[in-house]
């Protein structure tokens, strides 16, 4: 098994997520590697329905609210795991489509592992791979362990 310095967990804040947290920190701890818990902001608000549209300030302000909000909730994700005080941990808040942007951080920021949960908050059946895993899986460049 390689040994990382920089393990990448793309969280969307599921119980999938935090599984993948917590095996990432494990692992960290183990090799003495850095984690960086990445949350991607996915800006894809409707702006308008039949009946009525948000104007483009409303919509920035809520994208800002939603980045400010992600920012937050990583930070309370982070002290959810005791073994995060062992281990060096980042967060960090992108905006766009998620598998996008986990990859584009991969291939700009030296990640030598990738740990991701199999599924997400999607409604997907079950049974199916979550489409940002499926996506992180097939763009990768390096290591991927995928947790279920």
């Amino acid at each position: 098994m390689i040994k990382p310095t920089k393990i990448l967990v793309p969280t969307d804040f599921s119980q999938q997520s935090a599984k993948a947290f917590d095996r990432a920190l494990a692992i960290a701890k183990e090799a003495g590697a850095e984690v960086v818990l990445l949350h991607v902001v996915d800006q894809d608000i409707q702006a308008c329905n039949m009946e009525y549209c948000i104007d483009e300030d409303e919509i920035q302000r809520q994208e800002k609210a939603m980045v400010a909000g992600a920012g937050d909730r990583l930070g309370k994700e982070v002290e959810k795991f005791e073994l995060a005080r062992d281990v060096k941990v980042r967060t960090e808040v992108r905006e766009g489509i998620p598998y996008n942007e986990i990859l584009k951080y991969e291939d700009l920021n030296n990640v030598d592992l990738i740990v991701i949960g199999s599924r997400g908050r999607s409604a997907l059946v079950k049974f199916f791979l979550g489409s940002v895993a499926s996506n992180v899986l097939k763009g990768a460049k390096g290591e991927v362990l995928l947790v279920k």
